[in-house]
């Protein structure tokens, strides 16, 4: 039945999630419309594909212990030059993505793997570009600033064209029950340096 490239992540909601990857695009980084702008919570794993029933049902769990709480990003940063990244900092709401990345990845789980680096809660806006294109995204995204109340986390998976699709999302505390409104964190403007 061969394997699938799953991913989890929490995606950054509109009018943010657009902004950042037409931004991506124009530092000329090619995956920028393949990726959903988001906070990755599992990195792009091979599973059996028949597992993904277990994977689903995993998710949920991890998805019914969580409770929303709120997100923000303030300003750029950089993994160079150990990786060739530049991305926008979660500056509220890591200490949430740390403990759902774990869960995600636990141990008795069907998605346990290890990580290539400490894990690190992020929005990328450049990857494997030029160093002039990562300084460009650098200077550009420096005052970007957006904030919302994260409500849920999503599966995706990676298509044979490199575009990352959602197949289910999940939803933090089985739904409204454990109640903060979705908007309870009160949106910023994006700023944008030109």
């Amino acid at each position: 039945m061969g394997t699938v490239t799953l991913g989890v992540s929490l995606a950054v909601p509109e009018p943010y999630g657009s902004l950042l990857q037409r931004q991506r695009a124009s530092f000329g980084d090619p995956a920028a419309h393949g990726i959903p702008t988001h906070v990755t919570l599992l990195p792009p794993t091979a599973v059996p594909a028949e597992a993904l029933p277990v994977v689903e049902a995993h998710l949920a769990a991890v998805a019914a212990r969580g409770r929303p709480f709120p997100m923000r990003l303030s300003g750029t940063g950089t993994f160079r030059p150990l990786s060739p990244v530049v991305f926008v900092q979660v500056v509220e709401g890591g200490s949430a993505c740390t403990w759902l990345q774990k869960r995600v990845r636990d141990a008795s789980g069907p998605l346990v793997r290890d990580l290539q680096f400490p894990y690190h809660p992020h929005v990328t806006v450049a990857h494997g570009i030029t160093e002039e294109a990562m300084d460009r995204a650098y200077e550009e995204l420096s005052e970007f600033e957006a904030a919302w109340a994260c409500t849920s986390f999503a599966l995706y998976e990676q298509g044979q064209d490199e575009i990352w699709r959602k197949l289910r999302e999940y939803a933090f505390g089985a739904g409204e029950a454990h109640g903060v409104p979705p908007q309870s964190t009160p949106h910023r403007r994006a700023r944008v340096r030109r």
